[in-house]
């Protein structure tokens, strides 16, 4: 065999090694790097299925301090990720639920699509007279009703307007005790969620009274 042959073999096997060498190194990086891409995708995706401290709380019963709430007045609290209405109506706000009930698709509350509970299945809907508690969303497609307590001619209202909530997505109008008025969209009245009153001035939402 010549020198140049011989050569020539040495060099094709050092560049043969160098690829191979090469290429393993890029196969092993590769494949390292691929497997902390996945661990870094699998991470939040595992840590999804973890319920957050505010999902666990979401179902808590929650306390309201009614006394502080002013006649003609709405506080808005949080359960079950739903917006909770705690209304104290005025003496003229409970005077006009008697007036409404002849224009009203269920006035007394009887069906069952979404039940009312039996300490509300009264004119004004409530434990106690004055104050109305109730979940603030549309019974149709979810929308949040706006307040419309001023009686009167306006916007999207008759013009006997006696006062209380207009769903702005579809029309849908709700009284006083959030009793949905005939030919609107929602099917229903508002949801009372269950609730009791723990003393005068404590509302507690979210649990009913035990026996």
């Amino acid at each position: 065999m010549s020198e140049a042959t011989a050569n020539s073999g040495q060099v094709a096997g050092a560049t043969n090694g160098t690829v191979d060498s090469s290429r393993r190194t890029w196969l092993i990086t590769s494949c390292a790097m691929g497997g902390v891409g996945a661990a870094a995708v699998a991470v939040p995706f595992v840590s999804s299925f973890q319920p957050s401290e505010r999902a666990k709380a979401a179902g808590a019963a929650v306390e309201v301090d009614i006394s502080t709430i002013a006649p003609g007045e709405k506080r808005i609290v949080e359960w079950r990720g739903k917006p909770v209405w705690i209304f104290r109506r005025t003496p003229e706000q409970l005077a006009t639920l008697e007036q409404d009930e002849a224009q009203l698709a269920d006035p007394n509350s009887n069906r069952t699509a979404i039940p009312t509970p039996a300490y509300a299945k009264n004119r004004h809907r409530s434990i106690k007279p004055e104050f109305f508690v109730a979940v603030g969303i549309c019974t149709h497609l979810g929308c949040s009703p706006g307040d419309k307590l001023t009686p009167g001619p306006q916007p999207s209202l008759p013009n006997d307007w006696k006062g209380g909530f207009l769903c702005a997505c579809h029309g849908s109008t709700f009284d006083v005790a959030g009793r949905v008025f005939q030919n609107k969209p929602a099917p229903d009245n508002l949801e009372i969620p269950p609730h009791y009153y723990a003393s005068d001035n404590l509302l507690v939402v979210g649990e009913e009274k035990s026996a």
